[in-house]
């Protein structure tokens, strides 16, 4: 077992070099030994801090209750000395933390010993996964190939609750679920948390020994308070992947993956027909996903006929007089498998970035069958390959071909610290159109503090009952810098009219955009006003078509108060064009975000400025638009979420108010516990006129042994008269819904 880590952060503690000062002036004689002494002591520390993490081999594996009683947990390494990042860095943490490590051959055991003076402050909540995010938690940041590439966070928070994503290309995806376990349980000093992550559910090289990079956290959530052992330096912010500390383990098994995920599912709509509601449609499916290891690097997926594991409807998003589609995240267990690695650099660079993302899966809607092969080639290659056939799409109703075909191919070759080059294949096929994509990308660290991204597209189309091939570009580069005390941004895009990137979210073609970001941040010494940011952004866009130029310049200051407050005030002055003509869109907004409490967390924006009406005749407006979200939690197991929202549009000529929408929204969960729960949601949309209800009954043992069953009915402010729907002020059942859906995920 290697010396405790402790002692050599002891070394570099104020208190441990104050003892040395005190001893250099109370004997001068003996000053310049000392001085040597200390120097040695402090490098020797330093030298220390690099050496790898070494956790306990063990045979005997603890059980995973959150007891931390077997004795293996005497024996294994120990960590502790967290430092803040958020609201600042190097500050201690509100509570001692120790983490402990431990593994056999087929599994990595992690445990946290987490003090707290005051223990009833303590925010756990028993939720389903991924939902703990505003709790206290604890959270295990695995570089698993160990090349600050990617890496896998695993959040627990204090009652075992668990919420995990991939990071990778600056970007993180929460929606990733991976079979791992965990407990939590709060006692009189604090909590504790016992880990336990199967190998065969991460990627790793299989080197001898295995060689990852770890990173632990901690949020104490009622202090706004966020911190890392080893801690984040403030030169390099919060570049998690270049500051990884090396863990080796020695004797991992090998051994062939291979799950099994059958699934089937029963759905019965009804519609309303003639005043009465009729039976629409009704349907029974299977599907299989299947996974194989082909080395632990390296896995193959494929699947036939995947369901959407859409359980409940999406939170109503104003969908009225939009530029652009609203965007949904992933949600299909196939498609999540590795598609951090489909992220291209220099995308989503800044709030005016056309190009949200290059591969946006959602776009295969209903596939028959995929396939995937993701993961590594050796020590610095990344191949990521997926092939769908699409069933429904809007293009088959014109066509008349049976499927959309979907490849991509995507290969990174990762450079020093987490920089990395990449290229991409992509295309939509039918044999009539198509849509082909083709590309390079990358990222490069210029130094602790700064990096640039870059990528280079090119597209060929063809469009329905058309010979003629369009061909377009989309180039970009995007600089960061990120200290304790400045963020710096700029970024340039030049895409033409003619790009295309049917298989990803795309809202705008060409434009010319030049854009730059400032960010610097106070400290004040005071408990009331802890950290004061000022965020400065300008971007310049030319509307290539009319030959016209746009701007968007914000200012704003985001001052957080307390320990668990931030108010934002904001001033946007941007015009937009639209088919040819200059508007005005800038205004003023307003953020208020508290945990006010333990039970209650509130969140407020409100906006009111300049606005278009999308048309096809555009012309000026003026809207306001307001949100509200109230989570209040009574108990641990019961949580009540409202959520308002309102936006109006008005003719600045004579303000005539075009529309005014209103959503309501409430959802009621009780969870039984930690797999367990029942729901109940309702939403009303005044534009719509339309009254949704939804009930649900969950329960998920891990990711992909699933059980569900729902009922849902949407109701419309109509009656049936005669041979039509009429407007009328009572509600009237226009669709009715069951479905029930189970799976299980067998691991050979």
């Amino acid at each position: 077992m290697p010396p405790s880590v402790e002692s050599a952060k002891m070394a570099q503690s104020p208190r441990f070099l104050s003892f040395h000062l005190l001893s250099d002036q109370s004997e001068p004689l003996i000053r310049p030994l000392l001085r040597i002494i200390g120097i040695l002591v402090i490098v020797k520390g330093l030298a220390f801090a690099q050496d790898p993490f070494r956790p306990l081999y063990v045979q005997d594996p603890p059980a995973i209750d959150g007891q931390l009683d077997e004795e293996l947990w005497t024996r294994a390494p120990v960590v502790t000395g967290f430092k803040t990042y958020t609201p600042d860095y190097g500050k201690d943490l509100a509570g001692r933390t120790e983490v402990l490590m431990a593994y056999d051959g087929e599994n990595l055991f992690f445990a946290f010993r987490c003090f707290d003076s005051e223990p009833e402050a303590i925010k756990a909540s028993m939720t389903s996964r991924d939902r703990m995010i505003n709790d206290d938690w604890v959270c295990i940041n695995l570089d698993s190939f160990g090349d600050q590439q990617s890496l896998y966070a695993f959040y627990i928070n204090p009652l075992g609750i668990q919420g995990d994503s991939r990071f990778a290309a600056n970007q993180e995806d929460i929606s990733f679920d991976c079979v791992w376990y965990s407990a939590g349980a709060v006692h009189d000093s604090g909590y504790a948390i016992e880990v336990r992550i199967p190998v065969k559910s991460i990627r790793y090289s299989h080197d001898s020994p295995v060689r990852m990079g770890v990173i632990f956290e901690r949020r104490v959530s009622r202090r706004s308070q966020q911190g890392t052992f080893p801690p984040l330096r403030p030169e390099q912010a919060m570049a998690f992947l270049t500051q990884m500390h090396p863990i080796v383990y020695d004797g991992l098994e090998s051994s062939t993956l291979v799950e099994v995920l059958p699934a089937v599912t029963y759905t019965q709509h009804e519609l309303a027909r003639d005043g009465e509601l009729a039976l629409s449609d009704r349907r029974a499916e299977g599907s299989l996903t299947l996974k194989l290891g082909i080395t632990s690097d390296l896995i193959l997926d494929g699947t036939y006929n995947p369901d959407f594991s859409q359980i409940e409807a999406d939170a109503g998003q104003v969908d009225v007089n939009l530029r652009y589609a609203l965007y949904y995240p992933e949600k299909r267990p196939f498609f999540l498998e590795g598609n951090e690695q489909f992220t291209v650099g220099a995308t989503s660079s800044s709030p005016v970035d056309p190009v949200q993302a290059v591969v946006y899966t959602r776009t295969i809607v209903d596939p028959l069958v995929g396939i995937k092969l993701t993961g590594k080639l050796g020590p610095k290659n990344f191949l990521a390959l997926l092939y769908a056939a699409d069933e429904l799409s809007e293009e088959m109703s014109l066509t008349g071909s049976p499927l959309v075909h979907v490849p991509v191919i995507r290969y990174k070759r990762s450079l020093a610290d987490d920089s990395f080059l990449g290229a991409i294949v992509a295309a939509r096929e039918l044999p009539s159109q198509y849509n082909r994509l083709a590309g390079a990308d990358g990222e490069v660290r210029l130094g602790e503090s700064s990096t640039v991204a870059f990528h280079g597209l090119y597209s060929e189309s063809r469009r329905l009952s058309s010979d003629a091939v369009e061909r377009g570009h989309a180039l970009g580069a995007n600089f960061q810098y990120s200290t304790r005390e400045l963020a710096l941004g700029f970024s340039t895009k030049d895409i033409s009219p003619a790009f295309r990137a049917d298989m990803g979210y795309l809202t705008r073609t060409g434009v010319t955009i030049w854009s730059a970001s400032a960010t610097p941040r106070f400290y004040p010494s005071s408990e009331i006003l802890r950290r004061i940011s000022i965020g400065l952004s300008s971007a310049q866009t030319l509307d290539r078509p009319s030959g016209l130029w746009e701007t968007y310049t914000s200012a704003a200051v985001s001052f957080l108060v307390g320990g668990t407050t931030i108010i934002q005030p904001r001033y946007i002055y941007s015009t937009e064009i639209y088919l040819g003509q200059r508007f005005r869109t800038g205004g003023i907004d307003l953020t208020v975000r508290s945990q006010v409490s333990k039970e209650l967390l509130v969140q407020a924006t409100g906006m009111t400025g300049d606005a278009i009406f999308y048309s096809a005749d555009p012309y000026q407006g003026l809207s306001r638009s307001a949100s509200a979200v109230a989570t209040v939690q009574p108990w641990e197991d019961l949580t009540l979420e409202l959520t308002a929202r309102y936006s109006d549009f008005k003719r600045a000529s004579n303000s005539e108010k075009i529309y005014e929408v209103v959503i309501g929204r409430s959802k009621l969960t009780y969870q039984v516990n930690r797999y367990l729960f029942f729901r109940g949601t309702a939403e009303y949309n005044t534009y719509r006129r339309r009254l949704l209800t939804d009930l649900l009954v969950s329960f998920t043992y891990i990711p992909g042994t699933v059980f569900h069953a729902g009922y849902g009915a949407v109701f419309e402010r109509i009656r049936w008269e005669r041979d039509s729907y009429i407007q009328d002020n009572r509600f009237f059942e226009t669709q009715r819904g069951v479905f029930v859906k189970a799976s299980y995920l067998w691991q050979l």
